[in-house]
């Protein structure tokens, strides 16, 4: 049976289709709505979502919530890290907000939970991180969010998330992570 991935975002379609290429992923219905992300915690958003879209479509569901944490703001944007300039910003507004507030070179985090439900199964949950700082100017044009201002720590060391390859992005990404651990439940193990 296909699993559905709860989210209407093209980027994160196309990312989960190549972390789990073993997995047959349809996407979000649109007749389905996801609850608003009211979680204190990524695991609590990304299991509410996963939750609804299963209940829906009464199939297995996968659902993701990620965002960056800036050690200079104690944390924040975290989970409010898509609507950090507004409820309506765009990644460039989000990514101006951070550099207006995040100095050069100080420590960010990305961090995603993933979350699987399942008809008459128990919720599964991984979470993960990515460590890294502050680009001096967004770099890059691959990725989306935040990445042209995340250098990660498990990179050179000079390129941003959004000067990676797919492939170097997915081996140490905070989603990549987490996805590895869901490929498991996936495949039954």
């Amino acid at each position: 049976m296909a699993v559905v991935l709860a989210t209407r975002n093209a980027h994160k379609l196309r990312e989960f289709g190549r972390l789990l290429p073993d997995t047959a992923l349809e996407p979000l219905p649109e007749r389905v709505e996801l609850p608003p992300e009211t979680g204190e915690t990524f695991a609590e958003n990304a299991l509410e979502k996963a939750r609804a879209a299963s209940a829906a479509t009464g199939a297995p569901a996968l659902a993701d919530d990620s965002g960056i944490e800036a050690d200079a703001l104690g944390g924040a944007p975290g989970v409010y890290s898509a609507r950090y300039a507004g409820p309506a910003a765009t990644d460039a507004q989000n990514r101006d907000r951070l550099r207006a507030e995040v100095p050069p070179g100080s420590g960010l985090r990305y961090v995603c939970a993933v979350a699987y439900v399942a008809p008459g199964e128990e919720p599964r949950l991984a979470e993960a991180h990515c460590e890294g700082r502050m680009a001096d100017a967004p770099r890059g044009e691959g990725g989306f969010g935040y990445d042209p201002l995340f250098v990660p720590a498990d990179g050179d060391g000079s390129r941003t998330m959004a000067e990676l390859s797919d492939a170097e992005k997915d081996r140490i990404s905070h989603r990549g992570r987490a996805a590895r651990e869901a490929a498991a439940w996936l495949a039954g193990g």
